[in-house]
């Protein structure tokens, strides 16, 4: 069931797209994230199985992009322009706004936006119903926009960028690398991991890393019936990290990371011990700006590892 300004969202984008052509099952949504971050006293991943559901950012204040998630915020604006104003209407909570993540079209092992996260949710194809789609992140303000039962103009924009068979082609073994080359999906109703999500993806490097990833993922597993999958995940020695891509200040905290804490390579889960402890890296700045730099190192591992 959707709210009022939920049903308005989604009237709103289906009627500026066209209904010739729907999307159909092709595709499914995955919502990318750190399963590993701290949040009030637990991980995200202990987080997602207390609460049995994927929350948006104007409840959690949390993010792995921009945090302006508040009224008036960056993400308030768009999302008024996007929506026609259906969740700046009076008695719109928190817990309605959209939930992000994006259309797996090319079936990456490692999700359809992996710049958000080494984890993943791979969403049930229902939840295509009760989503907006943009060719691009939101945050750029795209004019390509549809929902799954119209979806001439997102499929338009990727014909144009991908070639007519971007729907169509094989599964694919390898990761994404795609840090910035995504369908965007703005979900406007619950994600509850019993009746909305499949599968649970998770990068190998968590499996005894001491962060209680393995334990949390197991009872999502047992709680709300998520298949669990762990994938080959990224590496990348900090020598293979270039100056330009982040800033000359990345390779040398990947550096650092490598060798204070006795591994030759990067991983997500070495990332995740520093962002739960930015104060221990001072000589990188601020706890904010540390944080900043590990997401760079992030981006750095998908791109080039």
């Amino acid at each position: 069931m959707l709210t009022e300004a939920q049903s308005a969202a989604l009237d709103h984008v289906r009627r500026r797209g066209s209904a010739r052509t729907p999307l159909g099952s092709a595709a499914v949504i995955t919502i990318n994230f750190h399963p590993d971050r701290s949040v009030g006293g637990r991980t995200v991943l202990q987080g997602l199985a207390a609460d049995g559901r994927f929350r948006s950012q104007f409840e959690t204040g949390i993010s792995n992009g921009g945090l302006t998630a508040y009224p008036g915020g960056d993400r308030d604006r768009w999302e008024e322009r996007m929506f026609g104003g259906a969740y700046q209407r009076p008695g719109v909570r928190a817990g309605d706004r959209p939930k992000y993540g994006a259309l797996n079209l090319l079936h990456h092992d490692d999700g359809a936006a992996p710049r958000f996260g080494s984890a993943h949710l791979r969403l049930r194809p229902h939840v295509n119903a009760w989503a907006t789609f943009t060719f691009g992140d939101s945050a750029r303000e795209p004019t390509e926009a549809g929902t799954a039962d119209a979806f001439d103009a997102v499929l338009a924009a990727l014909h144009a960028h991908h070639g007519a068979d971007a729907l169509h082609r094989p599964r694919l073994a390898g990761p994404g690398r795609a840090l910035d080359d995504y369908v965007e999906a703005q979900i406007h109703g619950p994600v509850r991991l019993a009746d909305d999500a499949e599968a649970l993806v998770l990068d190998s490097s968590f499996k005894g890393s001491g962060c209680g990833t393995a334990e949390a993922s197991a009872l999502l597993a047992q709680r709300y019936g998520l298949t669990v999958e762990w994938r080959t995940g990224f590496r990348l020695a900090p020598a293979d990290i270039p100056d330009v891509f982040r800033g000359p200040e990345v390779p040398v905290l990947a550096r650092e990371l490598c060798a204070r804490l006795g591994v030759d390579a990067v991983d997500p889960a070495l990332i995740g011990v520093a962002a739960r402890a930015p104060q221990e890296w001072a000589g990188h700045g601020t706890p904010a700006e540390v944080l900043q730099l590990l997401k760079y190192l992030w981006h750095c591992l998908v791109q080039y590892g």
